[in-house]
């Protein structure tokens, strides 16, 4: 909807770069922002679109008029299905739909700027490396085995809210020493599959994070808005995805 307004994306890194801004917005719209979105999405309004901008901005809108457009469009009308379903559901459901779009901007730059098949290939299976806007939604995103360990063996109390500073899981006890090597291979495997629920990136080393004790998604403090001081004092923590959920339950 924004138009072709920063430069555009010519090589398979830039395209990608561009792929990565626009899935940041959609994953924000969807989890972080998404009382807003709720509520941009009004069934009684026209056929709305969410676009994702390469600012890492979000945006819902009208389709443009102007045919054909000058980048794919996403699906249309998505908020007629607002209150027909589940929110949960819905959000998935644009979630799906805002993965199909991504990947369609992304593949008509290449066919715009006559991508070969190296090229092709090279920007696919950087796309492939990140988790679906779908997973990250929906909270198909793998969490790491030291984290479910933690929480089943009670290790950590309720009125901690699952607060932790990385999400590879606290060592109680160091390894020993001829295990070290192992147990550093092991850390980086689990490191590598712990993910934002917000903003599906990689954890960063002692970067604060927190678990929804409802849906049990790790998220970044900074993408939920949650810091260490603040945590201390919730003894449930919701994430903005379950906590509209249970609002939206109970106005009906």
């Amino acid at each position: 909807m924004e138009g072709i307004q920063q430069p555009i994306p010519r090589t398979a890194e830039e395209v990608f770069n561009d792929f990565k801004g626009r899935r940041a917005g959609l994953i924000k719209a969807l989890t972080t922002d998404v009382e807003k979105f709720y509520q941009l999405c009004d069934p009684e309004k026209e056929n709305l679109c969410l676009y994702g901008l390469p600012n890492e901005g979000w945006e819902v809108n009208l389709p443009v008029e102007e045919v054909p457009p000058e980048l794919p469009e996403p699906a249309l009308g998505i908020n007629f299905a607002r209150d027909g379903m589940q929110e949960k559901d819905w959000l998935s459901l644009v979630a799906v739909h805002s993965d199909s779009w991504l990947l369609s901007v992304a593949f008509y730059f290449g066919a715009r700027f006559g991508f070969g098949k190296s090229e092709r290939k090279r920007l696919f299976q950087m796309i492939n490396d990140l988790p679906t806007v779908f997973e990250v939604v929906s909270g198909g995103v793998k969490r790491p085995k030291d984290q479910i360990e933690i929480q089943n063996n009670g290790s950590k109390s309720k009125s901690s809210g699952k607060i932790q500073s990385r999400p590879s899981g606290v060592k109680m006890t160091p390894p020993p020493k001829d295990d070290e090597s192992v147990e550093e291979e092991d850390d980086d495997d689990e490191q590598g599959a712990a993910l934002c629920g917000a903003c599906g990136d990689n954890y960063a080393t002692d970067e604060f994070w927190i678990c929804c004790d409802i849906c049990e998604r790790w998220f970044h403090g900074k993408c939920v808005k949650i810091t260490p001081a603040k945590a201390e004092h919730i003894k449930q923590y919701k994430c903005p995805s379950c906590s509209s959920s249970k609002r939206a339950r109970l106005q009906v």
